[in-house]
């Protein structure tokens, strides 16, 4: 097993949304890799948007019971991330998804949780796929 869960937007926002597609997967995957679940500041915003109104307190739960950890801090890494965007521009790679895959890089051993099919593309230290799960 990974020793480091990183969250991905697309699993957060379905994992609180019963409305939504994967819902059903992220409950499963959510049993088979209990949190705590690591993230970014960037992912958290994206999912605070995207749950709106109806879903706020459903991710401040899961953030006040520390399911979810942000862990990242981009000024440490904001060369590593920028780089990647830029090698990515075509795909185009989200913020987010930039400072995921830089955790992944700095915890080797990581698997990101997502419903995103662009981590099947991107790779870290440039040619290593990013160890994720997808629906």
């Amino acid at each position: 097993m990974a020793a480091s869960i990183l969250a991905d937007t697309g699993f957060l926002v379905a994992l609180v949304s019963v409305r939504d597609a994967h819902h059903r997967w992220t409950q499963t995957v959510a049993d088979r890799y209990p949190p705590p679940w690591h993230s970014c500041d960037a992912v958290l915003s994206e999912v605070f948007f995207l749950v709106g109104a109806r879903g706020i307190a459903s991710v401040a739960e899961l953030i006040r019971r520390s399911a979810i950890r942000s862990s990242f801090r981009f000024a440490e890494d904001a060369g590593a991330v920028l780089d990647l965007m830029q090698k990515y521009k075509d795909v185009p790679m989200a913020f987010a998804d930039a400072c995921l895959v830089r955790m992944s890089e700095r915890q080797p051993d990581s698997l990101v949780l997502t419903t995103d099919n662009d981590f099947r593309i991107y790779r870290r230290q440039n040619r290593r796929t990013v160890p994720c799960l997808l629906p």
